[in-house]
């Protein structure tokens, strides 16, 4: 599986280019959509749940109920991935959510909170089929060339759509005081993703059966078979855990940045904003350069080389003696978090057959939630002992040493796309 690595083209589409290619930008308005509804509900929540309560436990109630399901539910999910048509999982996952969300507005006390709980379990839960079965389509939707600049837009998107859906919850509810209309949109927007995904043609979700195939068989045998793909793949492992590594680092950004602003740079809590716009607007700028890169380099040299510049940046915030000098080092960081995150999917999509390919995707997804849960517990405990800034130094260390693994353990230093044909299929 892992193959000789395919050598770069000699062009590559930029995201105007792949917006043009009619399925592309379906999946993409639907992603969009989705997406800010779901930034919309997750900051929805949160003050819902503090606003009955006033308790950060229950907050942290929340962030669990939210963050259990990927580690849990989107292993099987990728199982059903390589099962089921593609498509119609997502639809599935859609329309389920859009039904799921609405009973968030029933939620008025205290005393239901409980239900509030259950229903982001149920939500998270189904929205990771999603995922899996988008990522192990997205192949057939782009020319090979363009695949990673098609990662790169779908991350872009993300950051964008959760950065809008935070403000547009903000206003609603710190206008407003009310937040049924923010459940309503979230709902209104998983019925539009629903309707843009129906417009793809139903072959584009039909998994090429192989040797590898999930329809038969126990979802047991078929995850544990997905899971010895990925070890029996250099590749794959290598790119996991790499990814895994990375995050382990960048993960401590998300736990300390509170404390490093308000605590140690005695900074006011106006600047929060600021400083995310700041990692935001290079994350998408990061879109532009991708098309480029993805010519000039191997994916894996772009994952480790990634990882090392985002490690050296990390470790750079345990020296900063000004919060803007804070606002400079998140651009940067920007600015190889897209690259190192399109290069890792489009690295796992390439080098997966088609059968497997949504297992594969929910191995990283999980292999993200678990370690993005190990970093945050190990950064507060790191920061107890060593300080915050000695943390981030311990972080960036981290970091640093998963663009290291990525030189010596990848197949060569420079070693990328495997030479695998992507199956095509008959647009509509």
């Amino acid at each position: 599986m892992d193959g000789e690595p395919a050598a770069p083209g000699t062009t590559g589409p930029g995201a105007r280019a792949l917006l043009r290619i009619r399925d592309f930008r379906v999946l993409w308005s639907a992603q969009l959509i989705s997406d800010i509804g779901d930034g919309l509900t997750a900051t929805a929540l949160l003050l819902l749940v503090n606003h009955l309560t006033g308790s950060v436990a229950a907050l942290a109630a929340m962030a669990i109920a939210l963050a259990v399901p990927p580690l849990t539910v989107g292993l099987v999910a990728g199982t059903y991935a390589d099962r089921w048509n593609r498509r119609q999982i997502m639809m599935a996952s859609d329309l389920i959510r859009a039904l799921l969300v609405l009973g968030f507005v029933l939620v008025d006390s205290i005393d239901r909170l409980w239900l509030l709980y259950l229903l982001a379990f149920l939500q998270s839960s189904v929205g990771t089929f999603f995922n899996p079965a988008k990522g192990a389509m997205l192949p057939r939707l782009v020319p090979g060339e363009g695949l990673m600049s098609a990662n790169s837009v779908s991350q872009a998107t993300r950051v964008i759509s959760n950065v809008a859906g935070t403000a547009i919850a903000g206003g609603m509810i710190g206008l407003a005081g009310i937040y049924w209309p923010a459940f309503l949109f979230d709902s209104l927007s998983f019925a539009a993703s629903f309707l843009l995904v129906s417009r793809l043609a139903p072959a584009l979700g039909e998994v090429t059966r192989g040797e590898h195939g999930s329809d038969s068989g126990s979802v047991r045998t078929s995850l544990a078979e997905g899971l010895r793909i990925v070890r029996g793949s250099r590749v794959l492992w290598v790119t996991i855990l790499v990814l895994s590594l990375a995050m382990l680092g960048l993960g401590a950004i998300n736990v300390l940045f509170v404390p490093l602003i308000v605590n140690v740079l005695g900074a006011s809590a106006a600047w929060f904003g600021p400083l995310e716009a700041a990692q935001t607007t290079s994350m998408v700028l990061a879109t532009g350069i991708v098309a480029a890169l993805a010519v000039r380099f191997r994916a894996a040299g772009i994952v480790s080389v990634a990882s090392l510049a985002a490690g050296l940046a990390i470790a750079v915030l345990a020296l900063v003696t000004e919060v803007w000098h804070v606002m400079l080092v998140l651009f940067a960081i920007g600015w190889v978090i897209t690259p190192l995150q399109s290069a890792v999917v489009t690295l796992l999509q390439v080098n997966s057959v088609d059968a497997v390919r949504g297992r594969v995707m929910s191995v990283m997804n999980a292999s993200m939630a678990a370690t993005s849960v190990v970093s945050m517990a190990a950064a507060g405990i790191v920061a107890e002992g060593l300080g915050v800034q000695g943390a981030f130094f311990i972080g960036g260390g981290v970091c640093f040493a998963a663009g290291l693994v990525g030189f010596v353990l990848y197949p060569r230093a420079n070693a990328g796309l495997a030479a695998e044909a992507l199956v095509e299929v008959p647009r509509a």
